[in-house]
């Protein structure tokens, strides 16, 4: 739970405190306190619409200019100062139906969704894709992200990290859920661009057509802007076209989903560099009222090694896998060395191979465990013959007649030292050597190429040679420039450019329209609340994540052809299934405690919840021991964990995972339900009493009563 006090809550509770000290004393006053109390807890409970705030303004505004009582004016004053103070979180709670602070209990985001950089609604549209419904999940996804292909086939999945299910087992595959559907719905012809709204005379330039600059256009395009796109490459999608290698990301796909902007009108302006084809004024005196830029990081840091400059075989991985991305295959040579740990060496790694490099070492300073690359991806170089030379520190190159020969190296071993937490590789004396090698490849990292930039009078950078913005509102210290992507963040993620896009879109929007720009980051979206469904307590046990089949080791050697073959269409429901409703549960552990500290049953095995008294997470436990009372159900806050009787059992579920199911029993004389055995029978131990038994007949109380007094009468006439 955060340590912030959602404003919305505060002036809940302190229209309850008023109105329960008795300070209230006029009628009238009570009514419209008791009113704005009510309008207050429905933007609370996300049933707001666009009416509420207004009301609550008049109605507070009403009780500040009623004179006579003074505990009235106090309540209109304290009202509008709120609503004023915090007029974005009102708007956000209402607007949104988030809320970030997790106070308002039935608003409170899901943590994969807080933890995706676009907010995309990951429940939403994982639920959707267990029932079957792939085309609604990708209208979910692309009011956030308009890039769900892509990203289903290379986003780092933080969302993933952040998974509750990885407290049970291991996260939900939220990535390859996300690809099998925008696969389905474009197969399906139901992936489709959302109305655009009216068209607008101002115009947007865009400069890079890499993820940011594109969903900054996508969604400028669908407020009705004309939009125009200027890169300097031949083609789109910047470091997702010319960066990450064919085998992960097959250029089809980038294509298809850029396809969906040019439907939208977006025009584009390839092999057109800013600064030297085209300037600032240019633009502007073209009609152009903003601009976003989104140039990316294409240039990569130099090694510093004695030597570099000597040899032309010393090369960098960003530069290779650009020529390799626009046609080039020429070998580099057949023993090539690659000097970093991230996933740019794997993929310019696997690259050689596919190249025909006999040998291919990656040279890292520190241990596997210490490696920046998704472990999937060292795992699958390591499949097709990639070596990983481990805490190698490179020192220097050799070579004869200016051709390169080899890679001087120490070995190194991993200290701590004082005043860090990471440990840091050491040299180890008198252990040089000699790496052979004829190619040596720099995957240390990247940095922006602001050559471009140098006419942008008042452009403010950062220390790291990047855009400085705020990152709230993306805009630059020129008016009416905004920037995002690697060029603000420096080297970053496919997602958190796209992030980035989608709020400069919207802050571009409030400049050309004069709106105020927020002073706080936006609160991810509920796009919707699906309905969730029926599984066992047993199924949601067993499930477990699939294996992705991967393309035959000797045709990944050879062919850019995608590794990854997919999920089949029954795995991915089956893996949707596993998804526990973080979006209802908010893991809050009332029910536990109430079960286990209020009712003494202890049925409640939820060990992911994070309590003091830890154990194993397992649904199955709890139709041992549960008594089907109710009592975690009435106490839940948000209607996660339910009960409800239907087709003669009393059935309990935690957002729709089956925990118990009881017979229940009815009353022999008028079939009033009395409930399940095991519940009258702890009652009957708790109470010292039982469900009553006339002519060992099962009744209820009532019938019981009639019954007693029918009996007294006939032994006792009146």
């Amino acid at each position: 739970m955060s340590d912030a006090i959602c404003p919305v809550t505060a002036l809940i509770r302190q229209l309850e405190e008023t109105l329960g000290s008795g300070r209230m004393a006029t009628p009238w006053n009570r009514r419209i306190t008791e009113e704005i109390l009510d309008l207050l807890k429905d933007v609370a409970w996300g049933r707001a619409g666009a009416d509420h705030l207004p009301a609550i303004r008049e109605l507070a505004g009403s009780l500040r200019d009623d004179p006579p009582s003074s505990a009235g004016v106090e309540t209109g004053r304290q009202v509008l100062t709120a609503l004023s103070a915090h007029e974005e979180v009102f708007r956000s709670h209402v607007e949104t139906h988030n809320c970030a602070t997790r106070d308002c209990v039935k608003l409170a985001p899901a943590p994969c969704q807080m933890a995706c950089p676009a907010g995309i609604d990951v429940p939403t549209y994982v639920s959707l894709i267990g029932l079957g419904r792939d085309a609604e999940a990708i209208e979910v996804i692309r009011r956030d992200n308009p890039f769900p292909w892509v990203c289903g086939l290379v986003c780092t999945r933080p969302c993933e990290f952040m998974c509750v299910r990885g407290r049970i087992d291991t996260p939900v595959s939220i990535k390859f859920l996300k690809a099998f559907a925008a696969e389905r719905a474009l197969s399906e012809r139901h992936y489709k661009n959302p109305p655009q709204g009216p068209a607008k005379e101002q115009k947007v330039c865009v400069i890079g057509a890499g993820p940011g600059g594109l969903s900054a256009a996508y969604y400028l395009a669908l407020k009705g802007y004309g939009v125009r796109v200027i890169e300097a490459l031949p083609v789109s999608g910047g470091m997702i076209m010319v960066g990450i290698p064919r085998y992960r990301l097959p250029r089809e796909v980038i294509d298809r989903e850029v396809a969906m902007l040019q439907e939208l009108g977006v025009e584009f302006r390839f092999n057109t560099r800013f600064g030297s084809d085209v300037t600032l004024e240019d633009l502007k005196a073209e009609g152009f009222a903003a601009f976003f830029f989104a140039i990316g990081c294409h240039s990569a840091y130099k090694m510093g090694m004695p030597g570099e400059e000597d040899f032309p075989q010393v090369l960098d991985a960003i530069d290779i896998l650009k020529r390799v991305a626009l046609g080039d295959r020429t070998v580099p040579g057949k023993k090539a060395v690659i000097i970093g740990g991230g996933n740019v060496a794997i993929d310019v790694a696997r690259t050689c191979l596919r190249l025909g490099s006999e040998e291919v070492t990656i040279a890292y300073r520190r241990t596997r465990s210490e490696m920046p690359a998704d472990e999937e991806e060292v795992e699958q170089a390591e499949e097709e013959g990639v070596r990983l030379a481990f805490l190698t520190i490179p020192t220097g190159l050799t070579g004869e007649d200016g051709r390169l020969t080899g890679l001087q190296c120490l070995r190194a071993e991993l200290v701590r030292k004082e005043g860090s937490t990471r440990m840091s590789p050491v040299p180890i004396a008198d252990s040089d050597f000699v790496m052979p090698a004829d190619v040596v490849i720099g995957a240390i990292g990247q940095r922006v190429d602001n050559n471009c930039m140098t006419g942008l009078k008042g452009l403010e950078w950062t220390r790291r040679s990047t855009i400085q913005v705020n990152m709230v509102t993306m805009e630059t210290s020129i008016p009416g420039v905004f920037a995002a992507g690697d060029a603000v963040t420096g080297p970053a993620t496919v997602i958190e450019a796209i992030g980035g896009g989608k709020r400069a879109a919207d802050s571009i929007d409030r400049f050309l329209y004069g709106i105020p720009q927020p002073k706080m980051p936006p609160v991810p979206v509920r796009r919707g609340r699906v309905a969730y469904f029926d599984i066992p307590a047993s199924t949601k046990m067993v499930l477990k994540r699939p294996e992705m089949p991967l393309l035959n080791i000797d045709r990944r050697r050879t062919t850019y052809q995608q590794v990854e073959l997919g999920y089949s269409e029954n795995d991915v429901r089956e893996e949707s299934r596993r998804c526990l409703r973080c979006d209802i549960c908010l893991r809050c552990g009332k029910c536990v405690e109430v079960c286990r500290d209020k009712m003494g049953v202890n049925a409640l095995q939820l060990g992911y919840f994070d309590f003091d008294h830890p154990v194993k997470t397992d649904f199955r436990i709890t139709a041992e021991r549960c008594i089907t009372c109710g009592a975690c159900a009435a106490n839940c806050p948000t209607g996660a964990m339910q009960m409800e009787d239907r087709e003669g059992e009393r059935i309990l579920s935690l957002c729709g995972t089956i925990l118990n199911r009881q017979k229940l029993l009815f009353c022999e004389k008028c079939g009033a339900t009395l409930g399940p055995a095991r519940y009258l029978d702890f009652i009957r131990k708790k109470t010292g009493t039982v469900v009553s038994v006339s002519n060992d007949r099962r009744i209820c109380d009532a019938c019981a009563r009639k019954e007693s007094a029918k009996a007294n009468v006939d032994i006792m006439p009146v």
